[in-house]
């Protein structure tokens, strides 16, 4: 263990075996730091964060300060990041509002300079969230979705599994699982996240089945809960996926972008 003679830690921290705690670094009671970890010079940790094995966290970040709400009544909430995560310059990452709630942060996240998730965000596993990419209340991220640079999500609002957002995207709705959102249009996407679906190792028929269920969704002419009920009938896990998905919006999902001269049909293919 490397523990630099200016760092604080408070009485009441743990620190795991192999840690390394850079110089003008503090870490609040009730931290949990594990194994291996490394902690980068003036990174500033607050009481209740857990942060586990192998994790990088650099120089600025502050991780578990308390929410930016108003609701807020100075309780005991968290912050828990997962195995193996990144944290980059300046990312600040917030405790939740009520008492007992959890921000919560999944393994292998990366966590790009200048990024933020506000309290009670949920992110999964291997999520990439670029620069100065915003993270509101409440937000919930899917394994390996990627969002990239400056975007925006809104409260409440839902990002699927494997879904990218474009840079300097804005959402209010509900991104799907698998989707890639249009920068220059919020709340849209123009797409399957082609390439992230051949990286994660589905096979073309799996991309041909989630094409016609694009198409049912947004060309049949059917509202999107009768689409969804059309959905339902493909025996594909990926489009069943989908349907849970939709039938769990709250905010709605995003429409599909399409040229004017364009039908969606052709904007799909």
């Amino acid at each position: 263990m490397i523990i630099h003679p200016t760092a604080v830690i408070e009485d009441g921290a743990e620190v795991g075996e192999d840690v390394t705690i850079g110089a003008f670094t503090y870490i609040g009671h009730s931290v949990k730091v594990g194994d291996r970890c490394l902690i980068n010079p003036h990174v500033t940790i607050l009481p209740y964060t857990s942060l586990g094995a192998g994790c990088q966290v650099h120089s600025g970040a502050v991780l578990g300060d308390v929410p930016q709400d108003l609701a807020f009544k100075d309780e005991a909430s968290f912050v828990r990041i997962g195995a193996n995560c990144v944290i980059r310059e300046g990312v600040t990452i917030h405790r939740g509002t009520k008492a007992g709630t959890v921000t919560e942060i999944g393994d292998r996240c990366l966590f790009m300079a200048q990024s933020h998730a506000a309290h009670n965000v949920k992110v999964g596993n291997d999520v990439i969230v670029a620069n100065g990419a915003l993270l509101a209340g409440y937000v919930e991220v899917g394994d390996r979705a990627f969002i990239s640079g400056n975007c925006l999500v809104h409260q409440f609002t839902r990002v699927g599994r494997l879904a990218m957002m474009s840079g300097g995207s804005a959402v209010q709705k509900d991104v799907l699982p698998f989707c890639i959102t249009r920068s220059v249009s919020p709340n849209t996407i123009m797409g399957l996240n082609v390439v992230g679906l051949r990286r994660a190792g589905f096979t073309a028929s799996d991309r041909r089945e989630l094409k016609q269920a694009l198409k049912v969704l947004y060309s049949s002419g059917l509202n999107i809960s009768q689409a969804t009920d059309e959905l339902e009938q493909f025996e594909s896990a990926l489009v069943q996926e989908w349907c849970q998905f939709i039938r769990g919006s709250k905010r709605g999902i995003c429409k599909f972008f399409k040229r004017s001269s364009q039908s969606e049909e052709d904007a799909i293919e």
